[in-house]
């Protein structure tokens, strides 16, 4: 039985959309910046955000401030916004001590997405991530789930899980790394992508199929 598990961040370990939420409302709080600037944040940001969405936030409404300071500032916030439940933590932590490898395999920017992972207390629990902006491809892309692997010291032709929320880039990436597969229900599900090998409501129900498959 492989011990190996990646892990999806946004969505699954945290909580995204409501850092989100409350970046965008500080960070338009501190700048005096109306309900127009709000609503376009919130929706251009919804699915990702990098340094290139504030260059067109700056340029949509001659904002004074430079693209690179608004989004420095964004990725501080949201940091301090993200959080991962105590019961995800612990979860992971019980992981480690039956001796699983854990890797985070996330679509983001590198700054922004190891920011989460410090601000939450994840990155203590993790042996490895790979961020898309790391080599400017996202999942499903195999190469992101081999980069994941190796930085955790193992090699995925010795098999493992992936857990996520997105049903294209988690569960058919897993697919495709040759990973068996657990789907945190949210998103509606493709009608062409087959299903993952278990599908749950919370990430921790997906640890308890981990942490039972350790006791087999």
């Amino acid at each position: 039985m492989s011990r190996r598990a990646f892990f999806d961040l946004d969505g699954t370990l945290i909580d995204r959309q409501s850092a989100l939420s409350e970046t965008v409302k500080r960070l338009c709080r501190a700048h005096v910046y109306g309900p127009d600037i709000e609503q376009w944040l919130r929706t251009e940001l919804v699915e990702r955000a990098d340094a290139a969405e504030f260059a067109r936030l700056r340029e949509a409404f001659d904002l004074d401030e430079s693209a690179a300071h608004l989004w420095q500032e964004y990725v501080s916030l949201m940091a301090t916004a993200a959080t991962c439940r105590p019961q995800v933590l612990e979860g992971l932590a019980r992981l480690r001590a039956a001796a699983w490898t854990i890797g985070i395999v996330t679509n983001g920017a590198s700054d922004i997405q190891r920011a989460k992972l410090a601000a939450t207390g994840l990155a203590d629990l993790i042996d490895g991530v790979a961020v898309s902006g790391d080599l400017d491809i996202r999942k499903p892309d195999r190469h992101l789930f081999e980069l994941a692997a190796a930085r955790c010291g193992v090699s995925l032709a010795d098999g493992g899980w992936m857990i996520g929320d997105n049903p294209d880039g988690d569960i058919g990436g897993g697919h495709q790394a040759s990973l068996r597969t657990i789907w945190v229900r949210g998103r509606p599900w493709p009608d062409n992508l087959p299903a993952a090998n278990h599908a749950v409501d919370d990430v921790t129900d997906a640890i308890t199929i981990l942490l039972n498959e350790t006791s087999e």
